[in-house]
């Protein structure tokens, strides 16, 4: 048994040796953020949650924080061990500059923004939601795609289930489990991996050229440890697919986040 565990503690410590700088930098932050919300002088939650009435023009910075604030200490660990691995997948594949731009734009953006539209207009609802669940259901929503296309279909029983359903199972699942969870958030999320997954992100990726511009100007690769460049990819749409059931687009297109109830 003492050698199992010794195993599994020098994989982990492997596993996060090698995880990319943008994964490293949204696990720093979501923890700096915890810690910040355990003082009672600045409401960290309230400041930086995802709450329809108090978005904004002087405010709209809510649509990029919220997934980085969480509810708690279990809420920010269990968050941070479900998106770690999935993030990583992603940055190793696409690039540091592409997912600090696609996580700080259209995938984080838009599925907030169908939030706020849905839960403003149609449910007249002021819920509050938090947490990294969001990019959570988004990331699984682009591989639930990838798998669909590889492995169409999971065989229970008697019963053909659609590999591209699993996300939605998981959500209400976690809906039906775990208290104050945003349903709809979490849906807004999946959706977008849908989309995303579809190959329709494509067009909203920053363009190749823009890429190897910032990256020779700053000398990243150089001067940033655990950088993922636009030509030193490990695998993916700049390098050889991790195996034969993967299939990469010609641009960032396959994305996962949790958000949490603040209000009634």
């Amino acid at each position: 048994m003492a050698g199992v565990r010794s195993f599994n503690t020098v994989r982990a410590r492997s596993y996060l040796v090698r995880l990319p700088l943008f994964t490293r930098a949204m696990i720093l932050i979501i923890l700096v953020f915890w810690l910040l919300g355990a003082q009672s002088v600045w409401d960290v939650r309230k400041w930086g949650a995802l709450i329809p009435d108090q978005v904004g023009f002087a405010t709209a910075y809510r649509i990029n924080t919220f997934p980085l604030i969480h509810l708690n200490i279990f809420h920010t660990l269990l968050n941070i061990l479900a998106l770690t691995p999935l993030l990583e997948r992603f940055e190793s594949e696409y690039g540091t500059l592409t997912t600090l731009a696609l996580f700080f734009g259209p995938l984080t953006t838009v599925p907030a923004i169908v939030y706020l539209i849905i839960e403003t207009f149609i449910f007249r609802g002021n819920n509050a939601v938090m947490g990294a669940s969001m990019w959570i259901f988004l990331l699984l929503g682009i591989e639930a795609i990838r798998t669909y296309r590889t492995n169409p279909y999971l065989v229970i029983a008697t019963h053909q289930i659609p590999t591209w359903t699993t996300p939605l199972a998981l959500i209400l699942v976690v809906a039906a489990l775990v208290p104050n969870t945003s349903l709809l958030g979490h849906l807004c999320g999946v959706a977008m991996g849908y989309f995303c997954g579809l190959g329709y992100l494509k067009y909203l990726a920053p363009p190749e050229w823009a890429l190897r511009f910032i990256e020779g100007k700053l000398n990243l690769l150089a001067i940033l440890p655990h950088y993922v460049s636009v030509d030193q990819k490990t695998y993916g749409r700049f390098g050889v697919l991790p195996s034969a059931n993967r299939t990469g687009g010609s641009a960032p297109t396959e994305l996962v986040g949790s958000t949490q109830r603040l209000g009634p």
